[in-house]
């Protein structure tokens, strides 16, 4: 089934099976006056007793002169009066219910009234919010407390205490990287930096990453939140990128597990935890989309990754349940987001006795494996069911194991080399730049497409400049920043600027301060662009005729090194 018919497989099911919506009963407003009709029963429960007492005194005084001669006046009056106190008692406690009735009517008078200011609000420019969840627990985590039994003691502990994010669902891939605090280095920010530099604005439009920060620390949640809304405030904007954290509730007490394989007690404590952490991620990302993707936070992502996934599941003429793009560990691993509940309520079931990958590995025996058949047969018969992708297309960066104390040095074979820059044929030019370049990564070596360009961290005032050997028309431009190894080494704060054959017009330039709606710079360069997350990219007015050279200005000091992996310069000639 492809891509596409798995999504509409998915609603297609949802559809049959969603079960129909009715509307609750409530009373209807008089059509006549539009009157509320819980406003009609305080009006009435405020005449019923009147009318009750009013009922009761000619029914007494008939009984007192009609009554037979044994009958006594005395109890008569005594009877009389104990009613009436009845009545009076009746009347206020109808008048306390009423008034508590209104109170209530009030009040979903409001809520009704906030839900539309809410409604009205979401219309306008979405902005950085903290979300709080419903607290209704869905159908398949009912069993959740059999294996978890301490969350019964603690209802909530299943929903994300922190969220960050614009709460996007409905897309084709949901990618969930799980994190945690290491003693050494943190990889999270380049893992990111790796796979968005990756995806078009259409893909990411199309799927949603979620930073689960598997910790209890509020501080150290914070602390990462706010770092990933730092380092990418449009994709957190624009709903890419959650981050989410589970309540320390969640965690049943890790401190006497059994030990088994002959693993310490720190590592079973800390894959077992691990179990845990894939679970929960799990659970929250599998609504949110079709197809779930399993990755690590230290790691980096091969161009066109997303569309390579597509392709591949799209090829598949048979049923699966995990497509794998990388040969390590948990790195990878491609699930339907319908199959999630399952595979993690068998995770749970084990959660405690092995490690992530090898209850994988056990599922599918359980789902095909025939006890009557030799190994080879189960292989094949699983092999069905885990199809593996080459070359892979993730790769194992860190060094330093989230274990404490362990040193990670897994290689992917299949990942390949990754490919550092992009060639183009750009026109003749001469470079200079006065950056400090390091080692053999000069600037000519990246404008004739021989490697990258690589230099010490900017500072304000320093420059790249490609001047042109005859004046050109130039159409259009793309500078690259960063790459896959090296995706932080961005330029930040520059500025594309270009300096005009004609010399008249440049003197107007510098004396006018701009043209063409493009701000001059004192020595006769017009501003035409700038990078924007790493990357400048854009044409040129064809008026400003001619031109001499092209700069990248850097305005502010930087704290990381640069590195230049793309340029582009489109001439009418080329």
């Amino acid at each position: 089934m492809t891509w596409a018919g798995q999504r509409m497989a998915e609603q297609r099911r949802a559809a049959r099976t969603r079960p129909a919506r009715v509307a609750p009963a409530l009373p209807v407003p008089c059509g006549c006056c539009g009157q509320c009709p819980w406003e009609m029963r305080l009006r009435l429960g405020q005449v019923l007793p009147a009318l009750c007492l009013g009922a009761a005194f000619p029914l007494l005084w008939f009984a007192l002169w009609h009554g037979g001669p044994g009958n006594d006046l005395d109890t008569y009056e005594q009877q009389l009066l104990e009613l009436q106190q009845r009545l009076l008692y009746a009347d206020m406690e109808n008048k306390k219910r009423s008034h508590e009735l209104s109170s209530a009517l009030h009040e979903i008078k409001n809520i009704a009234a906030r839900g539309m200011n809410m409604t009205e609000n979401l219309t306008g420019e979405l902005k950085w919010k903290e979300y709080t969840l419903p607290r209704k627990l869905p159908v398949h985590l009912t069993n959740i407390y059999y294996y978890l039994p301490h969350l019964r003691e603690y209802e909530d502990a299943i929903f994300p205490n922190v969220i960050f994010g614009q709460q996007r669902t409905g897309v084709s891939l949901v990618m969930g990287i799980p994190t945690v605090k290491r003693e050494k280095q943190n990889y999270l920010i380049d893992t990111l930096h790796s796979l968005l530099y990756q995806l078009s604005e259409e893909q990411k439009r199309d799927c949603v990453i979620i930073i689960f920060v598997a910790e209890v620390d509020a501080e150290y949640v914070k602390s990462v939140a706010e770092s990933v809304k730092t380092s990418f405030p449009r994709e957190v904007q624009s709903g890419v990128l959650e981050v989410v954290s589970p309540p320390a509730s969640y965690y049943p007490d890790l401190s006497n597990l059994q030990k088994t394989f002959g693993d310490s007690e720190d590592r079973v404590r800390w894959r077992t935890k691990q179990n845990l952490d894939y679970s929960f991620l799990m659970l929250y990302a599998q609504p949110k989309g079709t197809f779930y993707l399993q990755l690590e936070d230290d790691i980096i992502a091969k161009p066109d990754f997303v569309e390579s996934i597509k392709s591949f599941a799209a090829q598949q003429s048979q049923d699966w349940m995990v497509l794998e793009f990388s040969q390590l560990g948990f790195i990878g691993k491609l699930f339907k987001s319908e199959d999630l509940p399952h595979i993690v309520e068998f995770f749970l079931m084990f959660y405690k006795d092995k490690p992530v990958d090898w209850l994988i590995d056990h599922l599918l025996w359980v789902k095909v494996c025939n006890p009557e058949k030799d190994a080879t047969h189960c292989e094949k018969e699983k092999s069905k069911l885990r199809v593996r992708a080459k070359p892979s297309l993730f790769q194992h960066m860190g060094t330093f194991s989230s274990l404490a104390g362990k040193i990670q040095n897994l290689k992917d074979k299949d990942f390949g080399k990754m490919l550092l820059h992009k060639a183009h044929n750009n026109p003749p030019a001469k470079v200079d730049t006065s950056l400090k370049i390091y080692e053999q990564y000069t600037l000519e070596k990246v404008y004739k497409g021989q490697d990258c360009f690589w230099a010490l961290a900017p500072v304000a005032g320093d420059y790249i400049r490609f001047t042109f050997l005859n004046p050109l028309e130039v159409e259009k431009y793309l500078f690259r920043s960063g790459n896959v190894e090296h995706p932080g080494d961005k330029l930040f704060n520059t500025t594309v600027e270009v300096l005009p054959a004609d010399k008249t017009l440049r003197k107007e330039l510098i004396h006018n301060g701009s043209k063409f709606n493009y701000p001059a710079t004192k020595d006769g360069y017009l501003k035409i662009g700038a990078f924007e997350n790493g990357t400048a990219e854009g044409s040129i007015s064809q008026a400003i005729g001619r031109i001499e050279a092209i700069r990248l200005s850097v305005s502010s000091d930087s704290p990381v090194w640069a590195i230049l992996s793309e340029v582009l310069i489109k001439t009418s000639e080329n």
